[in-house]
């Protein structure tokens, strides 16, 4: 990128501008969507300070869980009736899955809903967390937690369109290839979604 590394301020800019919510089916809208009530999830988009730039905190999930095993992801999960709101979820599933503090997470913002083919309703909200977080993942839910450089993940050129076949059908989806790690689906389209809001005018 020809630009100066991103700060929070400026993301905690960027993620206060009207944006639309995205899912699954942006690259799909044929696919047919099955009359069915979605479910509320909310994620973490955590971010850490490493020198001079920010680093994203990602996980890859456990292969015994029922959805998307194996695949990398943002901390989160189902909203739960105890949770007070989605900011709640998204910081108690952090707590779980990686052992992060929800006192010591600066909120920068949120991006609008996900929709996925898995029937959730998705809200996304980005984090700063202390620079001296060491995760300590549920072995039960997360296989490992890796970091990756926030400006390789929101360059474009690094985002590609990948295909393959979904119900039959074949599917359409973004992917962030970075080194062992595969992120696609709706994790790079939420990726793709901050790095939109970050380069819009």
């Amino acid at each position: 990128m020809d630009r100066p590394l991103l700060n929070p301020s400026e993301i905690e800019r960027a993620l206060g501008t009207p944006a639309l919510a995205s899912s699954d089916y942006d690259l799909n809208p044929t696919v047919r969507r099955p009359d069915r009530p979605l479910r509320s999830a909310s994620v973490l988009i955590p971010l850490v300070e490493r020198g001079p730039g920010l680093n994203l905190v990602l996980t890859r999930r456990a292969a015994r869980l029922t959805h998307h095993p194996g695949q990398i992801a943002f901390p989160g999960g189902k909203q739960d009736p105890t949770d007070a709101s989605p900011l709640a979820t998204a910081l108690r599933e952090a707590n779980e899955e990686i052992g992060l503090d929800p006192s010591g997470v600066e909120v920068l913002g949120a991006l609008d809903f996900h929709e996925t083919v898995t029937f959730f309703n998705i809200s996304p909200f980005v984090g700063l967390v202390p620079s001296d977080f060491r995760p300590v993942s549920d072995p039960g839910e997360v296989a490992e937690v890796f970091e990756v450089p926030l400006e390789f993940v929101l360059d474009p050129a690094n985002l590609q369109i990948h295909r393959r076949q979904w119900q039959g059908q074949w599917r359409a989806y973004y992917a962030i290839p970075y080194g062992p790690h595969y992120i696609w689906g709706a994790t790079a389209r939420m990726l793709k979604a901050l790095a939109d809001r970050l380069q819009a005018p």
